[in-house]
């Protein structure tokens, strides 16, 4: 039976069945805190559409690979990425939920959905990282989506990201 994946806490919960560490379950739990703040501010700052608690649950589950690869928790790496995923389906996770193990990695990918863009900018937002490209693809997804000027948009979106990033040294201090 697929286990009940419906908040970032159930997704939390599943990590915690699948005996992942506890560093890596803070970190887990520091980008979904991230994710939380990023999905509310731009739906009430902006009342973008997105599927917010897919976004959160992607956050909670994204670097569950590595469980797997142990080494990529402190190193580079990106074998976690598909072993994540094959982690998650061998769980009986939804393959639309498994994905985030892959494309929180590979944001840059032109087909993503905006769910998949905000799951990658929390995981760099947690830690204070902006990038630049990235924000700009999520700047374009909902202007386009709310059928506004990208400068509008950005206006905001930037204010939200700016926001989370700045919660950084807590996290960091958290993590």
């Amino acid at each position: 039976m697929a286990p009940a994946l419906e908040t970032g806490a159930d997704a939390l919960a599943l990590l915690v069945e699948l005996g992942v560490s506890p560093r890596l379950l803070r970190h887990h739990e520091l980008v979904l805190e991230a994710a939380v703040e990023l999905t509310d501010g731009l739906a009430r700052r902006l009342g973008a559409r997105f599927d917010a608690g897919e976004v959160q649950i992607g956050a909670a589950l994204h670097d569950v690979g590595k469980l797997v690869h142990p080494g990529e928790l402190s190193g580079p790496g990106h074998e976690h990425e598909e072993a994540g995923r094959a982690l998650l389906i061998d769980a009986r996770v939804p393959e639309h939920l498994a994905r985030f193990c892959v494309t929180h990695a590979s944001w840059d990918e032109p087909t993503l959905a905006i769910e998949d863009l905000l799951t990658a900018l929390a995981d760099k937002l947690w830690k204070g990282k902006r990038v630049a490209q990235l924000e700009r693809r999520v700047i374009d997804h909902l202007a386009h989506q709310l059928e506004l000027p990208s400068w509008r948009v950005f206006d905001v979106a930037d204010a939200v990201f700016e926001a989370v990033a700045a919660g950084a040294d807590d996290r960091l201090g958290r993590s």
